[in-house]
């Protein structure tokens, strides 16, 4: 079994990890021209944004060939997955990719203008997300066929929000105070490589607005527009390295 996926701060590449040993990053294989598998299994993990699919998941499942009877995909989220299995349905019927098998997890959620982190953790027991965990890797296990519904209100206002508050220039929002010590962890953690560092980060224009940069941040030195508070996330099963290896 093949697993690909996509994370920023952990919680899709530790459900890449609980779901087998054989998983690969999805902005390494885009940078390595990497696009083509075959297994009995393969996999996409990757977290909601905006009620979707990430754009960059999006990009490389655009050019993806995969030979495998039995595709899943799984989506984690923090409180609204939005209409995210019907995007990914959408896209890979554009694309060839036949799914068996499409869920979401609930996890923490790290998009810090929306979320107080640390109220996040404080609903992090009554979220089960290792029960939760469990059941997605007994269904995969046995290949269960299900697709989480979504109705077409859900996929519409996706498409709205996506038209009305998709931020093309996020990178405007990010600050950076002067304890930064220019360690260059943002840049190691980028997932496009949209993060340069001479003494401090220069954001440039193609954020993926992940969020990786400031939750890995060691010294919490980059501030976001309207953030709830100054507390950062990363889940606790991923180290940084592993992070920073996933992205680099």
């Amino acid at each position: 079994m093949k697993i690909l996926y996509f994370t920023a701060t952990g919680n899709s590449l530790y459900i890449a990890k609980s779901l087998g040993s054989d998983y690969y990053s999805i902005p390494k294989l885009i940078k390595e021209g990497k696009y083509d598998f075959e297994d009995e299994k393969i996999g996409v993990v990757f977290p909601i944004y905006n009620g979707g699919v990430p754009k960059i998941v999006e990009e490389f499942l655009n050019k993806a060939k995969f030979k495998s009877k039995y595709i899943f995909g799984i989506a984690t989220y923090g409180m609204y997955a939005g209409a995210a299995s019907r995007h990914l349905l959408e896209i890979g019927n554009r694309n060839g990719i036949e799914f068996s098998y499409i869920n979401e997890i609930v996890m923490i959620d790290n998009y810090l203008p929306g979320f107080d982190i640390n109220k996040e953790l404080e609903k992090e027991p009554k979220k089960k997300i290792e029960e939760n965990l469990e059941k997605i890797i007994k269904d995969i296990n046995e290949e269960k066929k299900y697709i989480k519904k979504h109705s077409f209100i859900a996929s519409g206002l996706r498409m709205l929000s996506e038209k009305l508050f998709y931020d093309d220039q996020f990178e405007k929002n990010f600050t950076v105070e002067n304890t930064c010590t220019g360690c260059k962890t943002c840049e190691k953690v980028c997932p496009v490589n949209n993060i340069k560092v001479d003494k401090k980060p220069l954001f440039m224009s193609n954020c993926q607005r992940c969020l990786a940069c400031t939750n890995n941040c060691p010294h919490n030195s980059i501030r976001v527009k309207k953030e709830k508070s100054k507390a950062r996330f990363v889940n606790q099963n991923v180290t940084l390295k592993e992070i920073i290896n996933a992205n680099n």
